[in-house]
């Protein structure tokens, strides 16, 4: 698991801030992008492994980056995890339609984004 590349994408610096330093105490190499349109380029020059995805973005909402790598031969690998504060009921319907591997509804607690991670890096 540790090792492993992931992309953060968030348009608030501060959420990348801290899963970036979170993320690479763990041994995770981390990248980054605060939008949806520079996300997928630097998943098709740097291939993560997962990307943790926020949904309410400038340019591209998570929604659409998950829609687009779901549909690219080259993206429909990499694992989804879709941040969200749009609310549990929504996202709970939302996220199926996207084909996202994971939700987690912000604020969101570090050791359930850890397992969930770690759960998806292992199938």
């Amino acid at each position: 698991m540790g090792g492993a590349t992931i992309l953060v994408v968030d348009d608030d610096p501060s959420i990348v801030g801290m899963l970036s330093a979170r993320l690479s105490k763990r041994g995770f190499n981390v990248i980054s992008a605060s939008d949806g349109e520079a996300a997928l380029e630097k998943m098709r020059a740097q291939r993560p492994a997962l990307v943790v995805l926020d949904v309410m973005m400038p340019k591209m909402s998570g929604w659409e980056v998950a829609r687009s790598m779901r549909h690219d031969p080259e993206l429909e690998q990499i694992k989804i995890v879709m941040l969200t504060a749009i609310g549990e009921g929504l996202s709970s319907m939302t996220a199926p339609l996207y084909d996202v591997d994971a939700k987690i509804d912000k604020p969101f607690d570090f050791r359930e984004l850890d397992e969930t991670i770690d759960r998806l890096l292992d199938e």
